[in-house]
């Protein structure tokens, strides 16, 4: 932490007078160096720096320099901003510390960016970077929380394609579970496995308006739209002989276990949803080969538009420089993601980006469905006080889990959410 804390602060010294936005690609009248804080290591920050040297192929006369501050990145970048010596450029995951960097007015709006973000990525990832009505970020890598992965072999045993609607996935629920397997596995041990669920199931029956006002709490949780999704959401959680170990076995299975028990030899679920950071687990914890597990985009919920729930890490600018603008110009492009994907690990919402680029076929799949969504929403909980949306053993964690135990009164739970909400407000 000590090391990255005092490098964050070593850019920004732009020897260029000029004033524009960064100019064209392979300019020279762009010149200075650039700090950059991120949490990406190892790996990761070696693709990291494939995308840096592709901006520095377009602007040579400037020097980009990266420090990985991990998961210790919101601690590090506080002490930073708070000692006067922030980095030129950082990538934050957590829209919540955005928004007290922008009213604190240590981060500096991006308002030249936001025609090639709309243009790169569409409205709804602008509004993202969005805060306080003026663009401050810009969300560079994506992961998509709206996937459902499933062992091919028991899809294939029972005789059900990849449900594309809802009612599609409780008809294949009913095929497998009468086949001998159980559908789901599900992760209850750890809440937030159930606030993906909840959330994509309430971005496609209530829509990404009401979405937006659920996150701020301009409605309450006992909205109506609230208590249908519920009611969704007890579809796949209410029946314990549809979930791997029952209810009991649920609430004591947390994400890599859940992961685990659809991969597994024999197979003990034939599907669980999560994000495409699931293929990590797959491919490191679980015996399956290629060819044994597949994905699909969460289903439609009556006749509702491709959407996607996400989270991702967002691009800020501390110093307005010429270099710092070129920089988060470049971010907004096809090339600076095309830098990245073609190494694997990474997925963007840039739906300009040639899906040719990705690894592999899964890769392709799960990055076409980000970039063809019609509306991109962060996740919800993420977007919600820590105490209400992200803690254990408390808020809507604690509170989905319960529901899990017993789904019988979904009134009563999204009044015992909003009672939380209020709280934490």
């Amino acid at each position: 932490m000590a090391t990255a804390l005092a490098a964050v602060g070593c850019g920004g010294d732009d020897d260029d007078s000029s004033d524009t936005a960064g100019g064209a690609a392979g300019s020279e009248d762009v010149s200075g160096s650039l700090s950059v804080l991120g949490i990406w290591a190892g790996q990761e920050q070696e693709s990291f720096q494939a995308v840096i040297n592709s901006f520095t192929e377009a602007y040579p006369n400037v020097t980009v320099n990266y420090n990985s501050a991990g998961d210790n990145l919101p601690t590090v970048l506080q002490t930073a901003v708070q000692g006067g010596n922030p980095p030129d450029v950082a990538f934050i995951a957590q829209p919540g510390t955005i928004q007290g960097f922008v009213d604190d007015g240590a981060v500096q709006p991006i308002e030249f960016a936001r025609e090639d973000v709309v243009a790169n990525f569409g409205e709804s990832v602008a509004d993202i970077g969005t805060f306080n009505d003026q663009l401050y970020g810009i969300l560079f890598k994506s992961a998509n929380k709206s996937l459902g992965w499933y062992n091919t072999q028991v899809f294939e045993d029972a005789g059900v394609e990849p449900p594309t609607t809802f009612e599609e996935l409780n008809a294949a629920a009913d095929t497998i579970q009468a086949s001998g397997v159980a559908p789901y596995s599900i992760g209850a041990a750890d809440g937030w496995t159930l606030t993906d669920l909840f959330e994509n199931i309430y971005l496609r029956t209530a829509g990404a308006e009401m979405y937006d006002q659920l996150a701020n709490h301009e409605i309450p949780w006992t909205d109506p739209s609230v208590v249908t999704a519920l009611e969704q959401m007890r579809v796949v959680i209410g029946d314990p002989e549809k979930i791997a170990g029952g209810t009991r076995g649920a609430l004591q299975a947390d994400f890599p276990r859940s992961v685990a028990q659809v991969f597994t030899d024999p197979p003990e679920a034939a599907m669980v949803f999560e994000g495409d950071f699931v293929a990590g687990n797959i491919a490191n914890e679980t015996p399956a080969e290629p060819g044994d597990f597949n994905v699909f985009t969460f289903p439609s919920v009556e006749g509702s538009p491709p959407v996607a729930v996400g989270a991702g890490d967002i691009a800020v600018l501390f110093n307005d420089t010429p270099a710092g603008q070129a920089f988060m110009s470049y971010l907004t492009t096809p090339e600076a993601a095309e830098a990245w994907a073609s190494r694997g690990g990474f997925l963007t919402a840039n739906q300009n980006v040639d899906p040719a680029v990705y690894p592999d076929d899964i890769t392709r799949q799960i990055a076409t469905g980000l970039a063809e969504a019609e509306e991109f929403r962060f996740d919800l909980s993420d977007l919600t006080p820590p105490e209400f949306g992200g803690t254990a053993g408390q808020g809507l964690w604690a509170i989905l889990q319960d529901y899990v135990r017993n789904s019988g009164n979904p009134q009563a739970t999204a009044q015992q959410i909003e009672q939380a909400a209020v709280r934490a407000d």
